[in-house]
C-alpha cells in the first residue's frame, strides 16, 4: 500500500531523516510538512529541499503563533509567505484558534486579519491551503469560502456537523488523524466525509492516545488508516489508494504521479 501523510510538523522532530525513513518502510510516498513562522518556514523547505519528491513544504502562519507579535512582526511573518510562496506547495498551517489560552494572548479579530490576507494570498497563486479551525470552526469556513481559494483542507476537524456539511458541500477536504481511534467529534467527521474528499496525516509530533499515550511520527499514518478503516467498514488497501488520489489531487503538479 501507499500512503500520504498530509499533516506533519518535520521541522520540530529530533531526528528528521530517521523519521522519513521509517515512514518509507511502513508505504508513506509523501508528507506534507507545514510551518507555522518563518522559523519553522525556513527549516520546512530545506527538509523538502533535501527530500524532494518525499516532502512536499507548507508554509504559512499558524494562529498561536500571532501572540506577543506587534504589526511588525506580523507583517514579516506574513510577507515571508508571499515570498517563499513559489517554493511551496501550500498555505498552510494556517487559520484560526479560539481556545481560551490562544484568544488571552491574540484576539479573534486579529487572526482574522491575518487569514483573510493568507487566504488572498493562496487564491491568487491557486494553491491550496491547510486550515486549522479549533473552535472556530464557523468562522474558518466563513474566511476560506469568502476568499474564493480553490482548495482547501480543514486538518483534524472537530467541529459542528453544519459546518462540515458546508465543507462537503464546497469540495475542501478533512483529514484524519491517528485521534480517529478514540476521539469522538473527529470520528463522527471521518464517517461522514465523501472518500473522495477524505485525506490522512499525522500533524507529527503531536502526541496521541488516552490509556497509552505515545509521540507521533510520519509512519504512525498507518494508525490513521487502520482508524478510518475500522470506523468506515472499508478496506485498508481501498482507502489507501483514495487517499492517496486525493493527496496527488490536492497538491496537483507539484506531486509525480510515480511517488
Amino acid at each position: 500500500m501507499t500512503l500520504f501523510d498530509t499533516h506533519a510538523h518535520l521541522d520540530q522532530l529530533p531526528d528528521v531523516d530517521a523519521a522519513i525513513n521509517r515512514a518509507r518502510d511502513v508505504g508513506v510516498v509523501g508528507i506534507v510538512a507545514v510551518g507555522t513562522d518563518v522559523a519553522s518556514n525556513e527549516k520546512t523547505l530545506h527538509i523538502a529541499e533535501k527530500w524532494k519528491g518525499m516532502v512536499h513544504p507548507a508554509i504559512g502562519v499558524h494562529p498561536c503563533h500571532l501572540a506577543g507579535c506587534d504589526a511588525a512582526a506580523i507583517e514579516r511573518e506574513v510577507r515571508f509567505v508571499e515570498d517563499s510562496l513559489s517554493s511551496a506547495c501550500a498555505i498552510g498551517e494556517v487559520g484560526l484558534d479560539y481556545h481560551k489560552r490562544t484568544l488571552a494572548d491574540v484576539s479573534k479579530e486579529a487572526q482574522q486579519e491575518v487569514f483573510a490576507r493568507l487566504l488572498a494570498m493562496a487564491a491568487s497563486a491557486q494553491c491550496p491551503v491547510l486550515v486549522h479551525s479549533r473552535y472556530a470552526w464557523t468562522d474558518a469556513l466563513r474566511l476560506v469560502l469568502e476568499s474564493h481559494v480553490g482548495s482547501a483542507v480543514f486538518h483534524w476537524f472537530t467541529g459542528f456537523s453544519s459546518v462540515l456539511h458546508g465543507i462537503m458541500d464546497a469540495g475542501f477536504y478533512v483529514s484524519a488523524t491517528p485521534a480517529a481511534e478514540y476521539h469522538e467529534e473527529h470520528r463522527r467527521a471521518v464517517r461522514a466525509v465523501p472518500l473522495g474528499q477524505l485525506l490522512l496525516e499525522t500533524d507529527a509530533p503531536v502526541w496521541y492516545g488516552r490509556d497509552v499515550r505515545y509521540e507521533s511520527c510520519p509512519a504512525d499514518v498507518v494508525r490513521s488508516l487502520r482508524a478510518v478503516a475500522e470506523l468506515r467498514a472499508e478496506s485498508e488497501e481501498t482507502l489507501a489508494v483514495t487517499t492517496t488520489r486525493a493527496a496527488r489531487h490536492l497538491l496537483g503538479g507539484t506531486v509525480s504521479p510515480a511517488n
